[in-house]
């Protein structure tokens, strides 16, 4: 396998590909978010993704597959026990869990709840299993009233802490998940405390762009970790940083959604400064997957299709493009939450002249193998490098 100067990898948070072979033991049987999405739009128009050979990995409508593919393609099965995004980054760059982080679908223990009021110091409202936008609607004037900032949990591994700009800084609430991130040790080890501040007024409540997530630090050592210590530069754009709770990381960039992060790609591209650039675009995930809106997804998806256009024209030949996924989230069925499914896989480079088809990855750590082989000439510690490029 050849060396490049570059890797940039973009994660399409929540596309999936496919139910996972073990998709019966997370509830999600029949979950494929790009087939099922297209269909319900009546075909996605991604001509860019096409020709890079996203048909050729499976049956999409309106994404035909192409009979000489601009990109090696293939799917990867998770390996790690759990569905959520914590879980799916840390197994992409070689950390593979075995067990999955806990969930709350009945809230959290008393205990618990009590030791978050005393570290804050205030006392919390909701605490159940909810939609972030509609518990804005059903508390947020109470939390206005009172101050008690809301607290609720999803079918992930999150304790999310919701308060109003007007009410609660940002610094204060961060400050906040940091204690709370400090007291959220195993057994309650939750992957993400995830600061969430909204405005406006009852009837009228939004969340904001001062999202942030507070991780467990990996338990193992990263490619991240690794390219640090061989000297290489790692600027990551979007919520990864939070992900690997700053491990592994030279510089990072929070952005407010997918356009913002597209733009900063392009700019860090072009700009050339950094050997690996990691993306994590959210918006699939947190705006239309979870909000079961299967239209503004396959719109979504279809912008990013643009956003390739001057993306390609940037990379150089010693430039090395990964796109892939780190779980599901079907936007068409009736859950909300996350689904266990396979992630595509698109490797691309100038010059390549006939993409080869990769199969079915063991593991999504065979991204952090590839970047690690393709960046230092040494494979990560899990994972299989993909050698034909």
């Amino acid at each position: 396998m050849r060396t490049f100067q570059r890797v940039v990898v973009i994660v399409l948070d929540g596309v999936g590909a496919g139910e996972a072979p073990d998709a019966a033991a997370y509830g999600d049987t029949g979950s494929h978010t790009l087939a099922n999405t297209a269909r319900l739009v009546g075909g996605l128009r991604v001509p860019q993704l096409a020709r890079l050979g996203l048909g050729n990995i499976v049956a999409i409508e309106g994404v035909a597959p192409v009979d000489a593919p601009a990109a090696h393609f293939g799917r990867m099965r998770p390996a790690a026990a759990g569905k959520d995004s914590t879980t799916g980054h840390w197994e992409m760059m070689g950390c593979i869990l075995d067990h999955p982080f806990p969930t709350y679908p009945h809230g959290f223990p008393d205990d618990v709840i009590g030791a978050v009021e005393r570290v804050i110091g205030r006392a919390v409202i909701g605490n159940r299993v909810a939609s972030g936008t509609e518990i804005l609607v059903e508390l947020g004037e109470h939390h206005l009233a009172t101050g008690c900032p809301i607290v609720y949990t999803s079918a992930d591994s999150v304790f999310q802490i919701a308060a109003h700009e007007s009410i609660v800084t940002r610094a204060e609430l961060y400050a906040w998940c940091e204690r709370v991130r400090t007291l959220l040790a195993p057994p309650h080890g939750v992957g993400r405390v995830i600061a969430r501040p909204f405005a406006g007024n009852p009837g009228g409540f939004y969340r904001t762009g001062g999202r942030r997530d507070f991780s467990l630090p990996p338990p193992a050592p990263t490619v991240l970790d690794a390219l640090l210590a061989a000297g290489r530069r790692v600027f990551t754009i979007g919520k990864i940083d939070d992900l690997f709770a700053g491990r592994g990381v030279t510089r990072s960039m929070h952005t407010r959604d997918n356009r913002e992060g597209m733009a900063a790609t392009l700019a860090a591209v072009r700009a050339r400064d950094e050997d690996l650039v990691f993306v994590n675009l959210v918006d699939f995930d947190s705006m239309w997957g979870h909000r079961n809106d299967a239209r503004a997804f396959a719109l979504g998806l279809e912008e990013f299709d643009g956003f390739l256009v001057p993306l390609l024209a940037a990379l150089r030949p010693d430039d090395l493009l990964i796109l892939t996924a780190d779980h599901g989230n079907d936007p068409t069925t009736p859950s909300t939450d996350h689904s266990r499914e396979y992630v595509p896989l698109l490797v691309y480079h100038a010059g390549l002249v006939l993409g080869r088809d990769l199969g079915i990855r063991a593991s999504l750590a065979d991204v952090g193998a590839t970047v690690a082989r393709a960046l230092t000439g040494v494979a990560g510690a899990c994972g299989t490098p993909i050698e034909t490029l």
